[in-house]
């Protein structure tokens, strides 16, 4: 990339921080990458799929049968920014891009800039610009859209900056790449009384406790310890007089795994440690447990693209273990094959880790982003 579109795409990155669009909010950002995709010369581009998903279209020369589609996502968080000091910090209280979702649009923008320069290659490329990954349901609400009925892809590749990773080095997974996620509650309910008679009570504050021993046990006690889980309690709620016993308690938290047994266990060891406190307490149980997203997985054929097209691009790693984060884009895996890997963000210091309020993304990642999107997409219309 040259350094004067590496100066452009700054620009636009910066733009974006500073204007963020929170989850289920990103028309303006929409908008703009409408704005920037005309700027450089793409005119297939449809807007309003899913929510705020952008979809633009590159297609040249005979063999545009073959399709491939890479993915960014758009969506900003509600943290309240800690680095007042940038020049490009959000200027929307209680909104910033902690996760780096504005360097990922921007690398697409990037990538589809090289690609329209770039001659070598032939069929179809999409270029889905994703809102609402953040826990908004982005992902699943273009498929239901109908995203690859309407804009049909082969296969799918994404990309996700990452703190501690050398800036600009790219790691690819052999399959698992971020874990399966739910979100639970449990709620006791009892009967309240004063706090001085408490033998006239059944409390539910004694079940929540007992809960919170037992949820955090069954990774422990439960899951084989070669494979991975975590079930992390993040939430209790109960109370609103101190002499008084109330009469329901709730506690909520999430759970992540790598396996779709594992996830299953953990299920059903809520549920049973639900009902079988509230038996031991005379407490009635109500236990939600809401699944997220599926495992991150990357298909070996995608996988293997994925990693000769990094090998062109920056120094490339394959032994780097799968994080217990999740990921929108599975949903996108779930219905053609893919690939997901990372691009190192640098050192993972002074806040930068994803979702803090000083976290800023690394703008020199963006030549070794856009240029692997552009190769990975040119790797598998030849592949």
């Amino acid at each position: 990339m040259d350094q004067t579109l590496h100066a452009r795409l700054t620009e636009w990155r910066r733009h974006l921080h500073a204007n963020p669009g929170l989850t289920l909010h990103e028309q303006d950002t929409a908008a703009f990458v409408v704005e920037k995709l005309r700027d450089i010369g793409v005119t297939d581009i449809t807007p309003g799929v899913g929510g705020h998903g952008v979809v633009a279209t590159l297609q040249r020369g005979q063999g545009a049968n073959r399709s491939v589609g890479l993915r960014a996502d758009m969506d900003a968080l509600p943290i309240q920014e800690a680095r007042a000091e940038l020049p490009w910090a959000s200027t929307k209280p209680g909104v910033m891009h902690a996760c780096g979702h504005d360097g990922h649009t921007t690398a697409l923008l990037g990538a589809a800039k090289l690609l329209l320069d770039d001659p070598s290659w032939r069929g179809t490329i999409r270029l889905v610009f994703q809102p609402a990954e953040e826990g908004g349901g982005g992902a699943r609400s273009m498929v239901a859209d109908g995203l690859f009925q309407r804009f049909p892809m082969e296969r799918i590749f994404g990309w996700h900056n990452w703190p501690g990773l050398p800036t600009g080095h790219i790691a690819v997974h052999d399959r698992a790449v971020m874990a399966a996620g739910a979100r639970f509650s449990v709620s006791f309910r009892g009967h309240s009384g004063h706090a001085a008679l408490p033998h006239m009570t059944r409390d539910p504050m004694l079940g929540l406790g007992h809960a919170i021993v037992a949820l955090q046990s069954i990774v422990a006690r439960g899951v084989d310890p070669l494979e991975s889980g975590v079930v992390s309690v993040t939430i209790a709620k109960a109370g609103e007089a101190q002499n008084q016993i109330a009469d329901t308690a709730e506690l909520r938290g999430t759970a992540r795994w790598l396996q779709d047994e594992t996830g299953a266990l953990i299920e059903a060891r809520i549920r049973e440690i639900g009902a079988g406190i509230a038996a031991a307490f005379g407490l009635e149980a109500q236990v939600d447990f809401r699944q997220g997203v599926p495992v991150t997985a990357n298909s070996a054929t995608e996988r293997d693209i994925a990693a000769a097209a990094a090998q062109t691009v920056a120094p490339t790693r394959r032994d780097i273990a799968a994080a217990m984060t999740g990921e929108d884009f599975s949903w996108f895996l779930a219905e053609v094959p893919g690939a997901f890997v990372w691009i190192g963000n640098g050192p993972a210091e002074d806040g930068r880790e994803l979702h803090n309020a000083r976290y800023d993304f690394n703008d020199d990642v963006l030549p070794s982003a856009s240029g692997w999107l552009a190769a990975v997409a040119k790797q598998a219309l030849a592949d």
